[in-house]
């Protein structure tokens, strides 16, 4: 099968396409011919090695020289072509979604994933916009609901309204019945109205963190800011939810987004408002609660670009110089 490898960290320019042998599935897992896959974040960072910390920290990911596993990606939507001798709720032909997580491998023509970490495809989306969900869906779905707890009536900020896990929040926070604020830059305000934003704030013009208004949970997708600044956002006794973020800047840094990440846990007992940091491992809970909100049209996945898979460089390089909005998809 084809798949975009990688040997060393580098540029976007270290993937090469390049025919490998098709996964075998294992007795818990379930061969997916992949028909689209979507880029993330995670996906540069990992190339690239970036930060330094992450290599660190992460050793079952990032290898001395090169990623763990060769082939990237991690998102992926696609019908099914072989399951384990313990899979049985899963059959050839079914249309399925999800995310691989560390295991990474979505770049390809075929897949093995778990079966407890896909789910069945929403019904009326295309596989390129299903392939946008798993990850950056499942983000906005915990950060909100689960760690945001946020509730009918409440206020809500989302910095980073525009990108991948952005545009997910904006909708989701309005299913979950919250006014929003959406802070984006001047050329994305249409976009986020367009999702239901109620609030507007443009960063180029306006800091959010000054304007004096107060808000139950600010949720954090860009890790620009300082700690200080973000709970000057927060109502007495807030949530702040810290998801990573960052963008490349030439060359691996030592910690990058990480530091506020570490700055919040560091403070957070020390602090009256509740500080939490988002980690998503790949769970099915998740990919049902986003195919129950996009079957119901309450959220639709927004596609900036949509790349071949040969063309998965350009791709990842569009993405990680903040151009995109949205979600950026890969065709198989």
């Amino acid at each position: 099968m084809k798949a975009m490898v990688q040997q060393r960290y580098g540029p976007p320019d270290v993937l090469r396409l390049e025919e490998v042998d098709q996964p075998v599935p294992a007795r818990h897992e379930v061969l997916v011919r992949v028909h689209a896959a979507s880029v993330n974040a995670r996906d540069w960072h990992v190339l690239r090695g970036d930060p330094y910390l992450a290599r660190l920290a992460l050793p079952t990911v990032f290898g001395p020289r090169g990623p763990r596993q060769r082939i990237r990606g991690t998102d992926f939507a696609g019908r099914v072509a072989a399951v384990g001798s313990d899979v049985d709720r899963f059959r050839p032909g079914d249309e399925v979604y999800g995310d691989l997580g560390d295991a990474h491998g979505a770049f390809a023509e075929y897949v093995c994933a778990p079966a407890d970490g896909i789910e069945f495809k929403p019904a009326n989306l295309s596989f390129a916009q299903a392939a946008t969900m798993p990850l950056a869906g499942s983000t906005a779905l915990m950060g909100l609901r689960d760690l945001g707890r946020l509730r009918a009536g409440q206020h809500v900020l989302i910095n980073g309204a525009s990108g991948g896990v952005g545009t997910f929040a904006v909708q989701i926070a309005k299913a979950l019945g919250v006014e929003v604020t959406a802070v984006c830059s001047s050329r994305n305000v249409g976009l986020v109205r367009s999702l239901g934003a109620d609030v507007v704030v443009d960063y180029t013009v306006e800091d959010f963190t000054r304007l004096g208004r107060r808000h139950d949970v600010v949720f954090d997708l860009v890790g620009n800011r300082r700690l200080g600044e973000l709970r000057r956002a927060l109502a007495p006794g807030g949530t702040l939810v810290l998801s990573g973020g960052g963008s490349f800047r030439g060359r691996p840094g030592i910690v990058g987004p990480m530091a506020l990440i570490i700055t919040g846990q560091a403070v957070a007992r020390l602090v009256r408002e509740r500080i939490v940091v988002l980690g998503t491992p790949p769970s099915r809970e998740l990919l049902a609660g986003l195919r129950e909100l996009a079957e119901s049209g309450r959220v639709t996945p927004v596609i900036d670009r949509t790349y071949p898979l040969d063309d998965v460089a350009q791709a990842i390089r569009y993405v990680e110089g903040e151009h995109a909005r949205a979600k950026v998809a890969i065709t198989v």
